[in-house]
């Protein structure tokens, strides 16, 4: 399938790694010219390599640039929007990503790591939404996909900073999807059950056995949800997990 996004450029956030690296990747492969970001200059010069090789493999055009910027800082998400301006001159994709707070049961969490928590898997993705909206408007198209967690549908116990954010995250999206629509922009939750990344692992579930996704499958379904057969497509959170998530909506 053609995804149709060949030439489209787009920003994934906490790209470095894990599910935002292979977000990125998918698209890159569909020929897409992408801005990543990550905190650590290492890691992320890494992810830049693995995902050029990659979109030059595919053949299809795409391309990428990496920028050393931690994404919850408020002032970082104009500036990456304006790093795809400046270097590819257009932006029509959105892949809004963070990482997850640390592992607590609701009673042990102080207003800080409640703060903490909001202002990354939250704030963090309407401020991206609210720079890279305007372009969007202006091409007349537009995908945002942000990267969740299963926990929108079904609260983990012991992340219950995560599930506290992502959910006040959700109602946030769906709302702003019926604001977005009429302007020929979708935004979509991919919401992620247990995959093999290094969160995964420093969470300990690798250690019990937990089955577990392929990130790059993933990245695929993201890559989906920004593309042009996904038009019809938005105001939803689409579990990721293997069937794990037990509830009917």
């Amino acid at each position: 399938m053609d995804l149709g996004i060949a030439g489209r450029v787009g920003v994934v956030s906490a790209a470095s790694k894990g599910l935002g690296f292979a977000s990125a990747r998918a698209l890159a492969e569909e020929g897409a010219k992408v801005v990543i970001c990550a905190r650590g200059a290492e890691a992320l010069a890494d992810a830049e390599r693995a995902i050029a090789e990659a979109a030059a493999k595919a053949g299809r055009g795409g391309e990428v640039h990496a920028v050393v910027a931690d994404v919850t800082e408020p002032a970082a998400p104009a500036r990456l929007v304006q790093e795809a301006l400046d270097r590819f001159g257009s932006l029509q994709i959105l892949v809004a990503n963070a990482g997850g707070p640390p592992a607590a049961r609701a009673l042990e969490l102080d207003d800080e790591a409640i703060l903490a928590a909001v202002n990354a898997n939250l704030l963090t993705t309407v401020r991206l939404v609210r720079e890279a909206v305007p372009h969007m408007r202006s091409a007349g198209w537009g995908r945002v996909c942000a990267i969740a967690s299963v926990a929108v549908k079904q609260p983990i116990a012991t992340l219950a900073a995560s599930n506290t954010a992502r959910t006040g995250l959700w109602a946030w999206a769906k709302t702003a999807a019926a604001d977005l629509a009429p302007d020929g922009i979708t935004l979509n939750l991919a919401c992620p059950g247990f995959h093999l990344t290094d969160r995964f692992k420093a969470l300990g579930h690798d250690a019990g056995g937990a089955p577990a996704g392929d990130p790059a499958d993933f990245g695929k379904v993201v890559a989906f949800l920004c593309s042009a057969p996904a038009a019809f497509i938005s105001g939803v959170a689409i579990q990721v997990d293997g069937g794990a998530t037990l509830g009917l909506l």
